[in-house]
C-alpha cells in the first residue's frame, strides 16, 4: 500500500483529489463479469473499479461494496445513484473491513460469489483526507479511517526505539530504520510528536543528505510502515484473502492489485497455498503490470501488481487410498 491506486493532483488551495484506478481493462478483461454474476468489491475507495463493475452487471446480478472507510462507501453510493438504468443489478454498500468478509456475506444472504476484486492501494480521497497519510502536507498524525483507538501519534509516541525500528525496518524496509527511530525518539523527548510536519522533521534528521535528495521522499517508507501496524493491513489481507477463496463459486474469479513488495508476497503465498491445495489455479502465471502509457498519464500506478486466481470448477475428489485411510483411522 505504498501508493495510492488513483493518480492525486492536489494543491495546497483546494486539496481536490482526482482518481483514476488503475489497470481498468485488465481488471474487467480477467474478471469478465456476466450480467447475472454476484461480484464483491472488497475495497471501493475511490468507486471506480466499483463503477465499471456496475456496468458490467445487469438484472439478476448482485454487486457488494465494502470499504472501512465511510467516505468510500459514500462514493459507492453516489456511482450506483447514477445508474439509471431499469435493470441495474441489486447494490450493498456495506461500511466494514474486508477481513469480515464472511460475517458481511452471512449477513447479507449472499454465498457464493462468481467475482471478486481487491484493490490494496489508496485512493486519491482517502490521501487527500486530513488524516497524515500525507507527508506532502502538515497535518494530524493519525493514518485511520475513523475515530479507531489506534494513531500513528499513539506508536510514535509511545512505543521504544527497538520496537519504532523494528516496525520501520519490517513494514517500511527502510535501510536507516534504526537511526530513524533514533530520531524519532529525541525528538519526542522534547515534544510529542503529534503532526506529519514533526515526523518528516524528525526523519529528515535521522537520514543522510544523500538520501534526502532522492526522486523517493526519505519519509515514504516509515509512513508506510506506520500506516500499515496503524490498520493492521498485512493481517488483514491474509484473513480477507482467505475469505475470498472460500467465498468464490465453482470457476469463480478472484482478482488483487497489489502495490508493494510486502503486500504481493502475502498475494503470492496465499494464491500459491489455493493452488497446492487443489483449490483452483493462476492465470497468467506472472502478474499483470500496467503498461507504458498508462504509468506515463498516471505514475502511481508504476508499481500496481494485478494477479488472477480461478477457483476450480468440481471440487476434487479424495484418493480412494486416503478416503480408506481416514475411515480406518475414524473406526479406530
Amino acid at each position: 500500500m505504498l501508493l495510492p491506486k488513483s493518480s492525486v493532483a492536489v494543491t495546497q488551495l483546494d486539496m481536490k483529489a482526482h482518481h483514476d484506478s488503475v489497470l481498468m481493462d485488465e481488471v474487467l478483461a480477467a474478471l469478465a463479469v456476466k450480467p447475472d454474476d454476484t461480484v464483491v468489491d472488497a475495497t471501493l475507495g475511490g468507486a471506480g473499479h466499483f463503477a465499471a463493475l456496475l456496468a458490467a452487471l445487469g438484472e439478476g446480478g448482485v454487486i457488494v461494496g465494502i470499504d472501512a472507510d465511510p467516505a468510500a462507501v459514500e462514493r459507492g453510493r453516489e456511482a450506483y445513484a447514477r445508474d439509471r438504468r431499469s435493470d441495474r443489478p441489486v447494490a450493498h454498500l456495506v461500511n466494514d473491513n474486508f477481513r469480515n468478509l464472511p460475517r458481511i456475506l452471512e449477513r447479507l444472504g449472499i454465498a457464493p460469489v462468481n467475482k471478486i476484486l481487491f484493490d490494496l492501494g489508496w485512493s486519491g480521497y482517502q490521501v487527500a483526507a486530513p488524516r497524515g497519510f500525507s507527508f506532502q502536507r502538515d497535518e494530524p498524525l493519525l493514518m485511520n479511517y475513523g475515530e479507531d483507538a489506534e494513531t500513528a501519534a499513539r506508536i510514535v509516541n509511545s512505543s521504544s526505539e527497538e520496537t519504532l525500528a523494528n516496525l520501520i525496518f519490517t513494514y517500511g524496509e527502510e535501510r536507516f530504520a534504526r537511526s530513524i527511530a533514533r530520531s524519532i525518539v529525541l525528538a519526542r523527548s522534547k515534544e510529542r510528536i503529534l503532526t506529519t510536519g514533526k515526523l518528516v522533521a524528525a526523519i529528515l534528521a535521522g537520514t543522510p543528505a544523500w538520501y534526502q535528495k532522492r526522486k523517493t521522499h526519505p519519509a515514504t517508507k516509515t509512513f508506510q510502515a506506520l500506516r500499515i501496524a496503524v490498520n493492521d493491513e498485512l493481517e488483514t489481507l491474509r484473513l480477507g484473502l482467505a475469505a475470498a477463496i472460500d467465498a468464490l463459486a465453482p470457476c469463480g474469479r478472484l482478482a488483487i492489485i497489489s502495490f508493494h513488495s510486502i503486500e504481493d508476497r502475502i498475494v503470492k503465498v496465499a494464491l500459491r497455498d489455493a493452488v497446492h491445495a487443489g483449490r483452483g489455479s493462476i492465470s497468467p502465471k506472472k502478474p499483470i503490470v500496467p503498461g507504458r502509457k498508462e504509468v506515463l498519464a498516471n505514475r502511481r500506478a508504476r508499481s500496481a501488481k494485478l494477479r488472477i486466481f480461478e477457483r476450480i470448477a468440481v471440487a476434487a475428489r479424495p484418493d480412494p487410498v486416503d478416503a480408506q485411510a481416514s475411515l480406518f483411522s475414524y473406526a479406530r
